[in-house]
């Protein structure tokens, strides 16, 4: 690596690392300011809160990134071109594409990190975190966690075309209360209706207590008599794992998880269901690449900066084009879970429409 880029890149990543910690460090403070007297009045210990905070590191990381690599960008750049030592090196003959060639390099790497984390880890660290919120609202000292926390009201869409309505839905104990079964054909016309008191799940099988079955025809109409069971083994392939995870929302699952429930609801005709959660699919595919393009995005109005307040300069563009590209993408993603945009267009067009101008003002740099 040229004297000329360890430079460069030296500056970034002192720059990034120090924003990150600074981030990471107002906002436990802020957070611990403004929820002390909540704190106080739980007991909460002081392990507790250290997991709760730790828990929240990955989390944080990977919303504040994006803007820590474009405060170094443009700060870097900005001083650079107060120095006039972007001068030089243009009069050298390196353009602004080969100048920051590393810091987009490195921005690279974050992405690629962040992809990781928010994959891996975020999913696990949210869910850890309520856990822990709930034990300290609770007023748990000793950090203890209610094990069976029901689900209340669940509906999902299954496999084979089948709608479930679960009143209740216990994890621990694998046990149902409540239960409709909705069986349709591809044009979504009602062909069985399972009623059941209980299932519970044994021995990878679904048994149900003093269940009704109700056959129809294709015109709705009811085929012969209902069919009681005092106890029925039913053929459902969906597992316990299954109904819990609808209690949780897509930024809690992994990328893994989505496709399984996209795939899950393919064929149950839940349209508005599975195009949102395309949305948010995609969006975890391109959301990582957000630190790549905003360090693209910030050379040119870094080196548009003349005045001697290189610091303040740099904070304040980058809250500007921070928020400006913020609200582009949830314009795009609110497009998206409407219909107006496909989902894949959803998730990609802000970054389209960056990266297209940010190569356009850097073509126009003198």
């Amino acid at each position: 690596m040229r004297i000329l880029d360890r430079y460069i890149l030296k500056s970034i990543i002192l720059i990034f690392f120090s924003c990150i910690f600074i981030f990471l460090f107002l906002y436990i403070v802020i957070d611990l300011l403004s929820n002390l007297d909540e704190i106080l009045k739980h007991q909460a210990t002081f392990i507790l809160l250290v997991r709760y905070y730790l828990s929240y590191l990955p989390i944080m990381f990977v919303q504040i990134s994006p803007f820590a690599c474009l405060l170094a960008s443009v700060y870097s750049f900005a001083k650079l071109n107060h120095n006039n030592e972007i001068i030089a090196m243009r009069s050298s003959g390196l353009s602004i594409l080969e100048i920051a060639r590393n810091p987009l390099i490195f921005g690279f790497m974050i992405s690629m990190l962040v992809f990781l984390i928010s994959d891996r880890f975020v999913p696990v660290s949210m869910a850890e975190n309520q856990k822990i919120k709930i034990q300290i609202e609770e007023g748990s000292p000793k950090g203890k966690v209610k094990k069976d926390q029901a689900i209340i009201n669940l509906s999902m869409y299954g496999l084979r075309n089948r709608l479930f309505f679960i009143n209740k839905f216990s994890p621990a104990t694998k046990t149902m209360e409540g239960i409709t079964i909705l069986e349709q054909d591809e044009n979504q016309n009602l062909l069985k209706k399972i009623i059941a008191s209980k299932g519970v799940y044994r021995e990878g099988l679904w048994r149900f207590s003093q269940s009704i079955t109700y056959n129809f025809d294709e015109n709705g109409q009811m085929i012969d008599d209902p069919i009681f069971f005092e106890e029925e083994i039913m053929n459902i392939p969906e597992t316990p794992e299954n109904f819990s995870a609808l209690r949780q929302k897509p930024e809690l699952m992994t990328i893994r998880q989505i496709e399984d429930y996209i795939w899950r609801l393919s064929k149950s005709g839940a349209n508005s269901v599975i195009r949102n959660l395309k949305v948010d699919l995609y969006q975890r595919f391109v959301s990582p690449f957000t630190s790549v393009i905003i360090i693209l995005l910030g050379i040119p109005f870094s080196l548009l900066m003349r005045k001697r307040a290189t610091g303040m300069n740099a904070v304040g563009v980058s809250i500007i084009v921070g928020f400006l590209y913020y609200v582009l993408d949830a314009v795009c993603l609110a497009l998206g879970k409407s219909g107006l945009l496909m989902p894949f267009l959803a998730a990609t067009l802000s970054h389209i429409i960056i990266l297209s101008g940010s190569l356009y003002f850097i073509s126009k740099l003198p």
